[in-house]
C-alpha cells in the first residue's frame, strides 16, 4: 500500500470526526466518520457506516447500515405556500430568512433489530422497518415495511421475504437480540440455520 493510501484511510477514519447530538449510542455500537446522528439512538452491536444522515431515529440492535444512508431526514411543507424554509425561524436552509414559522416537527423513525440497510438508501421520516428487514443499496423506502422482508427499488417494494411464515414467527417470538453475549456465543454455531437456532432456543 502507498503512503498516499493509508493518509486517504487515515483522514477518511479519523481526523473528519462523527457528530451526535442529543443521542444514545450503546457501548458496542459504532458510528463511523463522516456521519451525523441527531436525536436518535443506536442499540447494541449495531453500527452505522461512514457519511450517513441519521435524524430522530430509534435504531434497534444488530443492525447494518451502510455508507451514504440517510434516515429521518426533515421535510419541506407541501402544504404551504412555499416549500422553501426561508420562512421558517430556524437557520437552516437559504442564507437569510423572511418569516418566523416553527419548522415542521420531524416524525419518529422505528429501525427494528437485525436490519440491513444497504448503501445510499433512503428511509423518509416517520417510517417503521421491522426487525430483520433488509433495505437494498439505493433504495428509497416511503412506506413500513414488515419484519424479515427485502426491499428494493423507488419507491422501494417488497421483492421477498428471508424465510417462511414460520420461521419467521419463531425468530420474533424468540427475541434472540435479548439474549446476552455469553448466550449468543454458546448459540453462534447454529446462526446459518435458522430452524436449528430456533429450535435450540425452544420456539
Amino acid at each position: 500500500m502507498t503512503l498516499s493510501f493509508l493518509y486517504a484511510q487515515f483522514f477518511k477514519k479519523v481526523v473528519r470526526g462523527k457528530c451526535v447530538y442529543n443521542s444514545k449510542v450503546e457501548k458496542t455500537a459504532k458510528i463511523y466518520s463522516g456521519t451525523h446522528f441527531y436525536d436518535s439512538s443506536l442499540g447494541r452491536h449495531s453500527y452505522i457506516a461512514y457519511d450517513c444522515e441519521i435524524n430522530n431515529c430509534q435504531i434497534g440492535s444488530f443492525c447494518s447500515i451502510a455508507n451514504n444512508t440517510n434516515i429521518g431526514g426533515p421535510n419541506h411543507p407541501l402544504e404551504w405556500v412555499s416549500t422553501s424554509p426561508v420562512f421558517c425561524a430556524n437557520g437552516g436552509g437559504p442564507k437569510c430568512h423572511l418569516g418566523n414559522l416553527p419548522e415542521p416537527i420531524i416524525a419518529p423513525t422505528i429501525v427494528g433489530h437485525d436490519v440491513w440497510i444497504g448503501a445510499r438508501a433512503i428511509v423518509m421520516q416517520g417510517i417503521t422497518i421491522g426487525t430483520g428487514a433488509v433495505v437494498g443499496a439505493g433504495a428509497v423506502v416511503t412506506k413500513d415495511v414488515p419484519p424479515y422482508a427485502i426491499v428494493a427499488g423507488c419507491p422501494a417494494k417488497i421483492i421477498r421475504f428471508r424465510f417462511d411464515e414460520d420461521t419467521i414467527s419463531r425468530l420474533l417470538e424468540s427475541k434472540w437480540w435479548e439474549l446476552s453475549d455469553e448466550e449468543l456465543a454458546n448459540h453462534a454455531i447454529c446462526m446459518n440455520n435458522p430452524k436449528q437456532f430456533c429450535k435450540e432456543l425452544n420456539v
